[in-house]
């Protein structure tokens, strides 16, 4: 188990940029990785970008990839997302998500119901 807390939601126009973090505190010998979800009303939550703390390793969605980066801070535990030339599309409740272990079949990372830790979301709006 993992303490996950998002933050940077926010209102931004069309071609705007947000950062999101989310602090994580992670057991002691936790391996987790750690993926940005999101999820707008009525849609499924679906992965945006991921990172393994541990190696560095990142993957992102093919809509985001282009635009938005995932980064960490490992003295702090926290993870960003940077999220640039966002589109209305985007708007949605970010999540911060966790879990000690991902299928190894490629787009596992974006499926939610392998994440076993969620934060309580920041929502980010695009207007226009």
């Amino acid at each position: 188990q993992v303490e996950l807390v998002e933050s940077g939601g926010g209102s931004v126009q069309a071609g705007g940029s947000l950062r999101l973090s989310c602090r994580a505190l992670r057991d002691t010998n936790g391996r987790y990785f750690v993926a940005w979800f999101r999820q707008a009303p009525g849609k499924q939550r679906e992965g945006v970008a991921r990172i393994n703390p541990s190696s560095g390793r990142i993957l992102y969605a093919d809509s985001v990839q282009d635009r938005f980066t995932i980064s960490q801070d490992s003295a702090r535990n926290t993870v960003y997302l940077q999220m640039n030339s966002l589109k209305p599309e985007d708007t949605a409740k970010y999540y911060c998500a966790a879990t000690t272990g991902i299928p190894p079949y490629d787009g596992a990372w974006k499926d939610a119901r392998y994440f076993e830790n969620w934060g309580r979301g920041t929502q980010v709006t695009v207007s226009p």
